[in-house]
C-alpha cells in the first residue's frame, strides 16, 4: 500500500460523495441545485475555488454516476492531485481508463499530515487502530450523507452517528457545503470535539 506523508498542512483537502451526474441525490440530500447539470457545475466551481493545481485532495468515494464521458470530462476540469478511496458506487462505475487522472486509488488508506495520522475510509468505522494513542489517529469518512439540518438526515444512518468518536469527521459533500474541506478546518473541528467530548452530531441543528 502506498503511503502519503505530507509535511505542508496548507495544501491538503478532503471530500466525498460528490455523486456527479446523479439526479436522485438532489432530493435525497436536499442539495440546493435545480438540476443535475447545475449541481455538477456548482461542485466543480466550489472545488476549484479552494483546491489549487499542486494541492493534494483525497476523495473518499462515490465520485460520479454515469459513463466514461462524465467521469473523464469532470476529472479534466478539477484542480489538484486527486487520490481516490473508492466507495460502494465506485465499485461498479470505475474503469481502468480513469487511472491516469488519479495519483492513486485504493479502498482504504493511512496518511500522515504534519504530525497527524489519519485513516481514510469511505465508511464510518465503529472502532479502528490508534484511537487510544496520546495523539489519537483520526478517521475521515463519507457514505452516510450527513446533513447539517436534522430534518434532512434520512434513514438508519443518522441514528448511528451518535456512536462515533470525537476523532471522526464526515468530509462528505452534504456536510461541507458541497466544497472540499481543508485539513486545518478538520483539525479545528476535531480539536473542539475532543476537548468537549462531542462528535459530529454536535454540528447538526
Amino acid at each position: 500500500m502506498k503511503t502519503f506523508n505530507i509535511k505542508n498542512e496548507d495544501n491538503v483537502f478532503f471530500t466525498s460523495d460528490t455523486h456527479f451526474g446523479h439526479k436522485g441525490i438532489l432530493d435525497f440530500c436536499d442539495r440546493k441545485y435545480n438540476s443535475v447539470e447545475e449541481m455538477n457545475e456548482g461542485i466543480i466551481s466550489n472545488w476549484n475555488s479552494v483546491v489549487k493545481k499542486d494541492d493534494f485532495i483525497f476523495h473518499l468515494g462515490d465520485f460520479a454516476f454515469g459513463g466514461s464521458e462524465l467521469w473523464i470530462n469532470t476529472l479534466k476540469r478539477l484542480n489538484g492531485n486527486i487520490i481516490l478511496i473508492k466507495g460502494n458506487h465506485d465499485a461498479k462505475n470505475y474503469r481502468e481508463t480513469y487511472d491516469k487522472f488519479f495519483v492513486y486509488t485504493t479502498n482504504e488508506l493511512f496518511i500522515t499530515v504534519g504530525e497527524q495520522q489519519i485513516l481514510l475510509n469511505h465508511y464510518p468505522l465503529l472502532t479502528y487502530a490508534g484511537i487510544y494513542k496520546q495523539n489519537p489517529v483520526w478517521q475521515l469518512f463519507g457514505h452516510v450523507h450527513t446533513c447539517k439540518t436534522k430534518k434532512f438526515n434520512k434513514g438508519k444512518d443518522f441514528e448511528r452517528l451518535k456512536y462515533l468518536l470525537p476523532t471522526q469527521y464526515d468530509v462528505g459533500c452534504d456536510f461541507n457545503d458541497c466544497t472540499p474541506v481543508s485539513f486545518d478546518n478538520i483539525k479545528q473541528r476535531i480539536k473542539y470535539q475532543i476537548e468537549n467530548n462531542v462528535n459530529i452530531t454536535h454540528w447538526i441543528k
